[in-house]
């Protein structure tokens, strides 16, 4: 069943673990795996104590190179009185380039990050686990073009959320910046 070997996790098919994912994130995989067929085997889920949820603290106690931990942070800035949102995807050893890049992508004076209530309630994830597959419409999905770049340590595949703190995602990255409404961004990331 294990079918990586990437930390000392035991992965197994996402779509066959809805217990291990938000609703909305089952439910993102298993359209994603309709569309294409691969997805069903590519899209794997761990679970993880939801103590060791955050990055430095999962990646220590399961062995898993910091540098295949994609972050997914939610921004939102304001314009002519619209707010506009964005998830925005970078490794975990590097930052989201909010005052430049992503100010600049939505196209508005100032973009900062959600506070951990907001981000929780609307995008119905957990802190810790929010997650690019399975956000409520209208989130636009921002993903550095290095979250598809292979990373030796990783062997191409990226760590991500499950939309809940007490499991993890992976999948390749060359995969995940081609899920249904990721637009791949050169230069999102700093750092």
């Amino acid at each position: 069943m294990t079918t990586t070997a990437l930390g000392t996790l035991t992965w197994e098919r996402a779509v066959d673990r809805p217990d291990l994912l938000a609703a909305s994130t089952h439910a993102a995989i298993s359209g994603w795996a309709v569309v294409d067929p691969t997805v069903a085997d590519a899209v794997l889920v761990a679970a993880i104590d939801p103590d060791l949820a955050d990055t430095a603290a999962m990646t220590d106690a399961y062995a898993l190179p910091l540098s295949a931990s994609v972050n997914c942070v939610l921004v939102a800035g304001r314009r002519a009185g619209e707010e506009r949102t964005a998830a925005c995807l970078v490794r975990a050893t590097t930052r989201a380039d909010v005052n430049n890049a992503v100010k600049r992508l939505l196209d508005v004076r100032k973009a900062s990050f959600l506070p951990m209530d907001r981000a929780t309630d609307e995008s119905g994830m957990e802190y810790g686990g929010i997650t690019p597959l399975g956000l409520p419409a209208g989130y636009r999905v921002l993903a550095d073009a290095g979250v598809a770049v292979d990373d030796p340590a990783a062997g191409g595949t990226v760590v991500i959320g499950s939309g809940v703190r007490r499991s993890k995602i992976a999948l390749p990255g060359a995969l995940l910046v081609r899920a249904p409404g990721v637009e791949v961004v050169d230069g999102l990331a700093i750092g």
